[in-house]
């Protein structure tokens, strides 16, 4: 219970805190709660908040313990949330101007869609539409400009986006660190839990004793491992220390290629750990991650590209912060 109402005032005062970052001077306020004006389109306080406040149980998940840095990403969250929607107002009013239609059947279609996507049924859909203190005619006028924001997007920014070798390379050569992979153990482990086995210990002394005879360790972990990994003959594959808990990793990594451990007993279960190959902390090759790199300098070029174009269209739009 202590612990329920720690993590309630926790949340509280998060919650509070957002609320003081995220709101603007009385000035502001009396301009009937509105943000942000692109041309006749109103961007509104609500509009600002409800986007900042999805972000409330992840930001007290990273930063519940570091209250200034906290409050420096709730102001960093507002003000993209607020660019967020200029930029999103910015397109809808090119799409309007530029004298672009869209047919209702498109998105009778996509309303279908995202109601089987989403709800299942449109009864789950208006009960969820009223929780939210939202109408079928506002949910059907939010995934038309989803339909209109992913159609602009895809005919002014080039889905045909190439990046070069070199700066592939370069990208790798200046994010190595972030590839490095420490030491590692091929390692097969057979898990017996004491809440499903009374006689957990005395089951995994026999099993070890079978190993010495000669039975190979995937069947032992087939026939009697109570761990995840026992379809696959207890194979966890390559694992580095983090992944676990600290009495099994010491022991482990201390094993050479082809060792078993004895019976390693604690509080909850009993292990027996095979390590059937050893490897040193390395860096991943590029030949590895280069379909990964590859996918986030496309992203990092799509933005780019798309903050160009909202720019230009700054420049031709009347826009104003309040």
């Amino acid at each position: 219970m202590p612990n329920i109402c720690i993590a309630m005032r926790l949340l509280v005062c998060l919650v509070l805190a957002f609320c003081v970052f995220w709101t603007r001077p009385a000035t502001a306020e009396l301009a009937n709660g509105i943000q942000a004006i692109v041309h006749d389109s109103v961007i509104t306080y609500q509009q600002v908040q409800t986007l900042n406040l999805q972000t409330v149980p992840e930001l007290q998940r990273q930063y519940g313990n570091q209250r200034e840095v906290m409050y420096e990403k709730a102001r960093q969250i507002q003000t993209n949330n607020v660019e967020k929607l200029m930029n999103e107002q910015l397109i809808l009013h090119d799409f309007k101007t530029a004298g672009y239609s869209l047919p209702e059947s498109v998105i009778d279609d996509m309303v279908r869609e995202r109601i089987k996507a989403d709800f299942g049924d449109r009864r789950t859909l208006i009960k969820t539409l009223e929780a939210r203190g939202m109408t079928t005619e506002k949910f059907r006028e939010t995934v038309r400009e989803q339909v209109i924001l992913r159609a602009m997007r895809e005919k002014n920014i080039s889905s045909e986006i190439l990046i070069s070798p070199h700066k592939i390379e370069t990208y790798y050569d200046e994010h190595k660190a972030e590839y490095k992979v420490e030491d590692q153990v091929k390692l097969r482990m057979i898990v017996l839990t004491k809440s499903t086995d009374s006689n957990a210990k005395q089951l995994a002394e026999e099993i070890s004793q079978k190993l010495k005879e000669g039975v190979p360790f995937a069947e032992m972990a087939t026939i009697h491992s109570q761990g995840s990994q026992r379809k696959d003959g207890g194979d966890w594959g390559w694992v580095e220390k983090s992944v676990l808990r600290k009495e099994l990793a010491e022991i482990a990594f201390g094993l050479k290629p082809g060792e078993r451990s004895g019976v390693i007993e604690t509080a909850d279960a009993c292990y027996v750990m095979l390590v059937e190959d050893t490897r040193s902390a390395h860096y991943k090759p590029l030949v590895d991650v280069r379909d990964q790199i590859d996918q986030v300098l496309t992203l990092e070029e799509r933005g780019r590209l798309e903050k160009q174009w909202v720019n230009k269209l700054r420049k031709k739009t009347f826009t104003k912060y309040y």
